[in-house]
């Protein structure tokens, strides 16, 4: 009897766990439609059960990228929000590829580049903003590993750009 209660609580806690896609909209957030890709590659390969996301920007609704250097034209605050655009840009391919974003075990790691000023320090910071998205939408399965570092210069003068490594169910 103990174990039939237990396992119709899992069964239930299950059936009542909110999807992405419920977080989401939870969070006011609606997808953007992924843009095509500006070069000779692909956003998405899959390998088995793993996802490589090809670096994406933080590309805004008017079809205008976030841009400057952090550290200069740009602040610590700036670059987060940036990064949490980059983040929703990043779902918005995995939504298209996969159809379902409950297909993810796991945001498995994540490497931030951040258009810096030479003298700026704090790109884990504004990574920050990418990361606590995928947290936010995917609970436990969004912590990750992860690498923020500064370089001097992006494609289109982006403000930063993201990639990751997904693993499937």
């Amino acid at each position: 009897m103990k174990i039939l209660t237990i396992l119709l609580l899992l069964i239930s806690l299950k059936a009542f766990s909110q999807t992405p896609e419920h977080k989401l909209k939870q969070l006011n957030i609606n997808l953007p439609e992924p843009g095509q890709s500006l070069g000779s590659y692909l956003d998405v390969v899959q390998t088995g059960k793993l996802l490589y996301l090809s670096g994406k920007g933080p590309l805004k609704s008017d079809g205008e990228y976030v841009t400057g250097k952090l550290g200069k034209e740009l602040t610590v605050e700036q670059g987060y929000q940036a990064a949490r655009i980059t983040a929703i840009n990043q779902i918005a391919v995995l939504k298209k590829f996969l159809g379902k974003l409950s297909k993810i075990r796991r945001i498995v790691k994540v490497n931030g580049y951040v258009n810096s000023e030479s003298t700026f320090y704090d790109q884990p910071k504004v990574v920050n903003g990418y990361s606590d998205l995928m947290i936010a939408v995917f609970g436990e399965p969004g912590k990750h590993s992860r690498t923020a570092i500064g370089t001097n210069t992006l494609p289109f003068n982006m403000a930063l750009e993201v990639e990751m490594i997904v693993e499937l169910q």
